[in-house]
């Protein structure tokens, strides 16, 4: 599949879900959908979960206190399919605006209760490419989603011409995860984060952390890297103290959104706080020629005869197995090295 565009406009939505309701995230889902589109974005990148919204509670709580929590979580999570309930109007929002998206999501699996924190990503046209499930759940997060597995950890070739992967949060502290997306011939990648930096603990370091792990990708992969935040706004801080009391662990704000190039200079943002906006840019990828003189991960600068890697790309759910609703590696292929532009 040839490149239609060396260059074109993307974004990451910095934006607050209507937090622990599926259906009205959905909505503002389509209204970010449909203003990338007036600004001719061709790509738009959602934070970590952003629908129905990231689970601060369950770094606040007791776990016995989180049972109810829990329980309405896993009826806010979307089950992916195509043109089913939950995934209708963002495919038909993707359809009519020409905007490709990378959308974090809880997902909760077909006639069942178990959780994945999940990136889906959804063509231009609609089409559900693939879904992609954080490997490891972090922390208490575990408490919440079950672990993903390599059979999702893939790149996904857009009909821009190029291939998209994503990993959620501290999921990119796994060098073997960022290696595997590498090998693939990765081109953009979507990093999805939470409101790091309004928890107690992370406030001095969260946006070091992030910007650290994003520009390190970037570098070693030669790939542009859009980084999409949510931030903690009231009502999800009212939602938690009505729901299962006060706590002074997590406050408003936060968030670290931006566009970075493969060389780790900011082509938008960073930007953090209150202010709800889509952090856009240009990539252009004529700089890629450039980039890969001095160092290509997935040629010259790999070395197999002497670092050897391999993962398992096997499914292990279920679902994943049988493929039902889903894309898995029978779908579309990436799209090879030689049929990037490099000038």
């Amino acid at each position: 599949m040839a490149p239609k565009e060396t260059k074109f406009k993307v974004a990451a939505a910095h934006a607050a879900p209507m937090f622990m309701d599926k259906a009205a995230t959905i909505k503002k889902t389509v209204q970010l959908i449909e203003q990338a589109a007036a600004d001719d974005i061709k790509l738009l990148v959602f934070p970590e979960v952003f629908i129905p919204g990231y689970p601060y509670w369950a770094e606040c709580y007791p776990p016995l206190k989180q049972v109810s929590a829990l329980v309405k979580y896993a009826e806010e999570s979307v089950v992916v399919e195509p043109n089913g309930e939950d995934m209708s109007a963002i495919q038909d929002a993707c359809s009519r605006t020409g905007v490709a998206i990378n959308l974090g999501i809880s997902e909760r699996v077909a006639n069942g209760h178990t959780l994945f924190n999940s990136q889906v990503i959804i063509e231009n046209d609609g089409t559900i490419l693939g879904v992609h499930r954080k490997l490891q759940p972090t922390y208490v997060e575990r408490m919440i989603w079950a672990q993903g597995n390599g059979s999702t950890l893939r790149n996904w070739p857009l009909s821009l011409g190029y291939n998209l992967g994503g990993l959620a949060c501290w999921e990119h502290t796994m060098n073997g995860a960022r290696q595997a997306l590498i090998t693939q011939n990765q081109h953009i990648h979507a990093g999805a984060w939470p409101a790091l930096s309004t928890m107690a603990g992370f406030e001095a370091v969260a946006d070091a952390q992030i910007e650290a792990l994003m520009k390190t990708h970037a570098l070693t992969a030669q790939v542009f890297v859009i980084t999409a935040s949510n931030y903690v706004d009231q009502q999800c801080l009212d939602w938690m103290e009505e729901n299962l009391g006060k706590q002074d662990f997590v406050q408003a704000g936060g968030g670290w959104s931006s566009i970075i190039h493969p060389f780790c200079s900011f082509i938008a943002g960073p930007h953090t706080g209150h202010e709800e906006k889509l952090v856009q840019g240009e990539i252009d990828f004529s700089h890629m020629g450039p980039v890969k003189v001095w160092i290509d991960a997935a040629g010259h600068y790999q070395r197999p005869e002497i670092l050897q890697f391999s993962f398992d790309s096997r499914p292990h759910w279920a679902d994943e197995k049988s493929g039902a609703s889903r894309v898995y590696a029978e779908g579309k292929q990436p799209v090879k090295e030689d049929q990037v532009p490099s000038q």
